[in-house]
């Protein structure tokens, strides 16, 4: 499952993104895609799922001037979502 959604991942980023699928921008540094991506890698599919669905949740405004920077938590630092 975690290759399967890093391909896919991959395959959104290469075929254009956010701009071209959505056309916006993220407000996020590093993007939400790319957040995504090394949260599962990190963490796992079921967690680095969570973590990005979360991220993207956050974003309350289509596009933003500033950018939030807001890198992938380290692994000891990360708190569990199950309770």
């Amino acid at each position: 499952m975690q290759r399967l959604l890093l391909w896919a991942i991959r395959r959104y980023r290469t075929t254009g993104g956010g701009q071209r699928w959505f056309g916006i921008d993220c407000n996020f540094e590093p993007t939400c895609s790319a957040y995504t991506y090394t949260a599962i890698s990190r963490f796992g599919a079921r967690k680095g799922v969570s973590m990005g669905w979360q991220r993207i949740r956050r974003c309350s405004q289509r596009d933003s001037f500033c950018k939030c920077i807001e890198p992938v938590p380290e692994a000891e630092h990360v708190k569990s979502t199950t309770g």
